[in-house]
């Protein structure tokens, strides 16, 4: 069977990753032809996931329905499709829902929390961690479809209720692999204290000590990819504790490497622990120190990815920067705070609508009404150029258009005049003629 790249775009022919070349078998007749795609299950097992999401994504892309039997391995789109077109298809599915956005290897996992419609993807290559944001209508099947159901596999939920039959059935008398029938006991009944020591022997072949130190001990051991993988159950702490874990990262990035560097990593735990929009308080408390003016275009970039088109962050970006004038750096910034103002707007990350909406209300929200109050009164001049400026471009649009008026009226005078002397030429060149 040929092989060809997962990612095609790799030209590579050494390129580790492979895949069996799509295969189509086109069926039937007129309303009833269909697609099978011959080898889908080892397309699928190439690429990690279940075959019935490339199968569904065909059909979202084709507009045309799909068939997945699971029991007799069968995966069909209806109508009659080309192999090649459906490789480049695949492709696209490759792109959006196997590599990796970071070191681009399709070594990545699906983790689908369905109760927050949320899909997010991590790399077991490079320790990549995001989220999916696309707007394409697979993600609503996957997040129906969670990647074990998917497959065929016993999910969770299934384990779970095999465990319970297999507990009411020996509680129900069946004989389970460790008892021993010739124990003695009362009435039939085993000796708890009789075979308490057998029982403890056999616990400690297959139980895991689950004390804080030891587990402490093994996510030691781990790489920092997989310990991005293991601590999926962040997302299900309070926004107080999720936003102290994304200050901590923060500050253990800036601490042993350039910040600016790791901006792809900071925005996809931003994302992971869900804090996006609040995320700006924790990097402006974490970069910014009393020469914050001179730091706003060095991290100019990494907050851009942040407040861009977000009026909701920038807010946020503003409550930051009441933080930092009023109760971390006020002697130092207090003086500066108009300036400061000025560099956010100058470097767009805080657009004219959102500062003049927040000009116009004194709050207590981050720092006391007497502070806040305070720091209005530094910036008044800045805003008074905001709204000027913005009241002469206006302005000057009625200007142009006036001055286009009068342009107009001096043109039609000045033509009435040509035309009120052109006549009376005319009369004296009859007056000429006639002498």
């Amino acid at each position: 069977m040929a092989l060809v790249n997962v990612n095609r775009k790799n030209m590579d022919q050494f390129y580790r990753y492979k895949m069996p070349k799509l295969l189509a078998k086109v069926e039937g007749k007129g309303n009833g032809i269909k697609t099978v795609i011959v080898n889908m299950v080892e397309i699928a097992k190439a690429l990690q996931r279940p075959p019935a999401y490339p199968t569904k994504y065909f059909g979202c892309e084709l507009g045309a329905q799909t068939q997945i039997d699971l029991k007799n391995e069968r995966y069909i789109v209806n109508g009659s499709h080309d192999a090649d077109k459906l490789q480049e298809i695949l492709d696209g599915f490759i792109e959006k829902f196997v590599l990796c956005p970071d070191c681009e290897n399709p070594e990545t996992v699906l983790n689908v929390e369905p109760r927050k419609e949320r899909i997010g993807q991590s790399c077991k290559a490079c320790g990549y961690s995001g989220v999916l944001h696309m707007q394409h209508r697979l993600i609503t099947f996957i997040c129906k479809n969670p990647p074990n159901e998917a497959a065929g596999t016993p999910s969770k939920k299934d384990k779970k209720e095999r465990r319970r039959e297999k507990q009411k059935g020996q509680q129900n008398g069946e004989t389970s692999p460790t008892h021993n029938p010739m124990q003695p006991g009362e009435n039939g009944i085993e000796n708890p204290d009789f075979n308490k020591e057998p029982v403890a022997a056999a616990d400690d072949d297959w139980s895991v000590d689950t004390s804080e130190e030891a587990v402490q001990k093994r996510m030691g051991n781990l790489s920092s990819g997989v310990k991005g993988i293991a601590l999926t159950d962040d997302t299900e702490k309070t926004q107080e504790e999720r936003f102290h874990l994304f200050y901590s990262f923060v500050k253990a990035k800036k601490e042993t490497s350039s910040v600016e560097k790791r901006a792809k990593e900071i925005v996809a735990e931003a994302e992971r622990l869900d804090i996006k929009d609040k995320a700006v308080l924790a990097l402006s408390e974490v970069l910014f120190d009393s020469n914050m003016l001179s730091q706003i275009p060095k991290f100019r970039n990494l907050f851009l990815r942040f407040v861009n088109g977000n009026h909701k962050a920038q807010k946020y970006l503003l409550g930051a920067f009441e933080l930092l004038i009023g109760q971390s750096f006020p002697d130092e910034l207090m003086p500066k705070a108009a300036l400061i103002l000025k560099a956010f707007y100058d470097s767009d990350l805080v657009e004219e609508e959102v500062i003049l909406q927040w000009s116009e209300k004194v709050s207590k929200k981050y720092v006391s009404k007497e502070v806040c109050s305070q720091i209005h009164t530094k910036v008044a001049p800045f805003i008074k150029w905001l709204k000027e400026a913005e009241e002469e471009e206006s302005s000057e649009e009625e200007e142009e258009e006036e001055v286009e008026v009068v342009y107009d009226t001096k043109a039609q005078q000045l033509k009435a005049q040509v035309d009120n002397t052109a006549p009376a030429e005319d009369d004296d060149d009859l007056d000429i003629d006639a002498i």
